[in-house]
């Protein structure tokens, strides 16, 4: 199945990807709201936040509204969501994503776009094993 791998040792912190993910899926340019977050560590190499489609955010949604899909990703299903942002904080990774003028949460689901415009490949679309 596909994942996005990180190889936070090639990020130059363009934040392309997070452009990309935040016009794709939220039609702004603020990166805030992108799927993926690149961040700098005090003087050390930058931390991108992917999800790694653990599954844990679905062990503690109560009306199940998180599941996978066929190629295993996990997905919020926005109609059963009721925002009660317990996924978010069960995601050991900080990658399920919240907004305050969202109603649901949001994350990940490695759909490749943010890949496209990273010019060094810090941020990959991979075939992995489970």
């Amino acid at each position: 199945m596909k994942r996005l791998v990180k190889d936070e040792s090639v990020c130059v912190e363009c934040h392309r990807c997070e452009e990309a993910c935040a016009g794709t899926y939220f039609k702004t340019k603020d990166i805030s709201k992108a799927r993926l977050h690149v961040k700098r560590n005090e003087g050390e190499k930058p931390d991108i936040t992917i999800c790694t489609q653990c599954g844990k955010c679905m062990e503690v949604c109560p009306v199940k509204a998180l599941g996978r899909n066929k190629n295993g990703v996990v997905m919020v299903d926005q109609k059963k969501c009721v925002g009660c942002f317990m996924c978010v904080a069960a995601c050991p990774l900080d990658a399920m994503m919240y907004s305050s003028d969202e109603t649901e949460p949001y994350k990940c689901i490695a759909c490749g776009i943010c890949t496209k415009q990273c010019p060094t490949g810090a941020v990959t679309l991979q075939e992995v094993e489970e």
